[in-house]
C-alpha cells in the first residue's frame, strides 16, 4: 500500500509540474505576443515623411520639374497609412516621368514614375515659359545647322508705314527645342515666354523670320536697330 501510495503520489506530482511548465509555456507565449502586437501597433502609428502632391501632376511631367517647382510637400503621416512604394526622399524623382495623373493630397510613389527617363518638349519648359512651333523654310531657319538645345537671334522683316521694308531684331537668346529632321525646312519648336509666343504667332503669320545662331559660350547680344534701303544705300546708321 505505502508503495501504491508514493507512485500515485509521484505521478501526481510529475502531473503537476508538467502542468506549470505547460501554463508558463503558454505565459511566455502570450508575452511575446502582446508584445509583438504592442510593438506592430506602435510601429502603424510612428510618423515618418512622404511626398504628397500640391496641386495635380499630369501624366508625362518630369520627375525633375515636380521637384524643381515645388509640385509636393514633405508630409509626416502614421507609417500605417503609407501607400506601397510611397515616396520619401525627393531625389528618386530625378529623371523619372509621371506615368498616371497624380492629384491633389495624394502619395507620390515609386509605381506612379517610371525608372527610363523619357525626354519630352514639356520636361523643358516651366511656369510661363511655352513652346511654340514656327514654320520656316530652309534657308530662313538655317535647317541642317541649327540643332536642338541652340540658341539663337530671331530677325523679322516686315513693311513699315508707307510700304518702306525694313529688318530688325525681333527676340535675342532663343533656346531651340526641336528641328525638323535633315537639312529642308519644316517646324522649328523654340522655346518661350507668353508673351513672346503671341508675337512669333503674328510675326510667323505676317512677316518673313531669318533664325541666327549664336556662339555656345561668351554670346554677346547686339541690337542693329532697323535695317532699310536708306541705311545700305546711304551708309546710314540703323534707328534704334
Amino acid at each position: 500500500m505505502v508503495e501504491i501510495a508514493q507512485n500515485l503520489f509521484s505521478t501526481r506530482r510529475r502531473s503537476l509540474v508538467a502542468g506549470g511548465a505547460a501554463a508558463l509555456l503558454a505565459g511566455i507565449v502570450l508575452v511575446v505576443y502582446l508584445n509583438s502586437y504592442r510593438n506592430s501597433v506602435n510601429s502603424a502609428a510612428a510618423t515618418a515623411p512622404v511626398l504628397v502632391a500640391k496641386n495635380l501632376i499630369p501624366k508625362g511631367t518630369s520627375g525633375d520639374i515636380v521637384a524643381s517647382t515645388d509640385q509636393f510637400q514633405v508630409s509626416e503621416i502614421p507609417k500605417g497609412q503609407f501607400k506601397d512604394g510611397a515616396i520619401t526622399d525627393p531625389a528618386v524623382l530625378t529623371g523619372r516621368i509621371a506615368l498616371t495623373d497624380i492629384y491633389p493630397r495624394q502619395q507620390l510613389t515609386a509605381a506612379e514614375f517610371t525608372a527610363t527617363p523619357v525626354d519630352t518638349i514639356g520636361n523643358h519648359i516651366t511656369g510661363d515659359e511655352r513652346a511654340i512651333a514656327v514654320p520656316l523654310d530652309a534657308t530662313h531657319g538655317m535647317a541642317g545647322q541649327i540643332a536642338g538645345g541652340n540658341h539663337i537671334d530671331i530677325y523679322v522683316g516686315i513693311n513699315r508705314l508707307g510700304g518702306q521694308p525694313v529688318i530688325k531684331l525681333l527676340m535675342a537668346d532663343v533656346t531651340v527645342l526641336g528641328v525638323p529632321a535633315g537639312a529642308g525646312g519644316g517646324i522649328f519648336t523654340l522655346k518661350a515666354s507668353t508673351r513672346q509666343a503671341a508675337v512669333l504667332a503674328w510675326a510667323a503669320d505676317n512677316a518673313k523670320l531669318w533664325f541666327v545662331l549664336r556662339p555656345p559660350s561668351g554670346a554677346r547680344t547686339v541690337v542693329p536697330g532697323f535695317v532699310g534701303a536708306q541705311t545700305l544705300l546711304l551708309g546710314l546708321k540703323p534707328v534704334r
